[in-house]
């Protein structure tokens, strides 16, 4: 087999819409095995989410409703990257609906594949830092905006406060990368 990856023999397409498509593939593996009904999720869209810091050195967080694991759960302002936009672009725009603040000195900082057993969407994470006063924010999506230390983000870490996939890694990577850097 080529480069020893599984190979598809069969695909049936089970449902579709602009959001997600869901296909059934029959695969080859390397080994042989054949698995008859491989189910894949193929997002259209690549997804963004941002670590926003302030010059204190605080992220921000934004608590949001979360129908699908009834809940609201505070997390880093995320969302779908829209077609003729970068990850950076989609970033600024999330933050600005989410929680009102402008963002500047973007950085790229990671691309992942949270499900890639199952599904093929790419996910982006940004470093920025937020500037000037809030504007309004969309409260369809969104209850509050805060500001958290690194102190309480350890402490929520802790407590496993932090469901969501996107603001477990990006918290988990602020911390890494960018919690001992001083505010300028």
């Amino acid at each position: 087999m080529d480069n020893q990856k599984p190979q598809r023999l069969a695909r049936t397409t089970i449902y579709e819409n602009p959001w997600v498509t869901l296909h059934v593939d029959r695969v080859r593996f390397p080994g042989g095995r054949i698995i008859e009904a491989h189910h894949v999720l193929h997002f259209d869209k690549e997804a963004v989410a941002a670590v926003v810091e302030d010059a204190e050195g605080r992220v921000l967080l934004v608590e949001a409703y979360r129908y699908v694991v009834d809940s609201v759960q505070w997390e880093v302002p995320a969302g779908s990257i829209d077609p003729g936009e970068t990850a950076i672009e989609a970033a600024a725009r999330e933050v600005r609906e989410e929680s009102g603040y402008a963002t500047t000195c973007h950085e790229h900082a990671a691309a992942f594949e949270p499900i890639n057993g199952i599904g093929d969407k790419v996910h982006h994470l940004v470093w920025c830092r937020a500037v000037g006063e809030p504007g309004a924010f969309d409260t369809n999506e969104v209850r509050a905006v805060r500001w958290v230390s690194r102190q309480e983000i350890e402490e929520m870490l802790r407590r496993g406060q932090v469901r969501d996939g996107y603001t477990l890694t990006g918290l988990l990577w602020w911390l890494w990368q960018r919690g001992d850097r001083t505010a300028t």
